[in-house]
């Protein structure tokens, strides 16, 4: 008979993508993981099979977890599509000030960072990160479609255009944000994204 597992999976599994998500991939350890999650190497291999595998289902956790909330934001039918993206950019920038490391530094996003870090080499991660990609720009495409029926962008470029424009806008508040650009800087690109996309 399988012994029960005597662990939160979902806590540990919350913890691991914490700890990947402040070190990369590389740079986490298997006793980094053992000592986030408070399990021994055994229970992580039996439960995850291998690092690998733990970081996929991390990030896999990450990705699904942010895009929840970006998605509601965006389908709140209630009001304007342009108030919807600058709630989205508005929370973005809420997120960047809330997931710091000890030493002060903006975590980024988990997405991009293992991006600029694993990049294609690793299929698995790539593979995440793509569908990942896929359903957000299909979100921003709608809403950019929602803002030109209901007048608010009023951008001639084309919604496709528009989405993958707010997807690197996204994108580049986080970067910046890694790279020490306070609040006011950030508001400051909101401001232009807006801006291009109702002027």
């Amino acid at each position: 008979m399988a012994r029960p597992r005597t662990f939160d999976e979902e806590r540990a599994l919350d913890a691991a993508m914490r700890t990947f998500w402040e070190k990369g991939y590389e740079a986490t350890s298997t006793q980094d993981l053992c000592d986030a999650t408070g399990l021994g190497r055994s229970s992580i291999y039996n439960t995850f099979k291998s690092k690998h595998d733990l970081f996929e289902r991390a990030l896999a956790h990450y990705l699904d977890t942010k895009r929840a909330p970006q998605e509601a934001v965006l389908g709140d039918a209630g009001r304007p599509a342009a108030e919807r993206i600058r709630a989205l950019l508005s929370g973005v920038i809420e997120g960047e000030a809330e997931h710091r490391t000890a030493f002060g530094r903006a975590l980024g996003c988990l997405g991009v960072n293992t991006i600029v870090e694993l990049g294609d080499r690793d299929s698995g991660a790539a593979a995440l990160l793509e569908r990942d990609a896929d359903l957000r720009l299909a979100a921003y495409r709608a809403v950019m479609e929602a803002g030109r029926r209901d007048g608010s962008v009023t951008s001639a470029r084309e919604p496709e255009a528009l989405a993958r424009f707010l997807n690197a806008t996204i994108a580049g508040l986080r970067v910046s944000s890694q790279g020490g650009a306070d609040r006011s800087v950030l508001e400051a690109i909101v401001d232009t994204a807006m801006d291009a996309l109702t002027r």
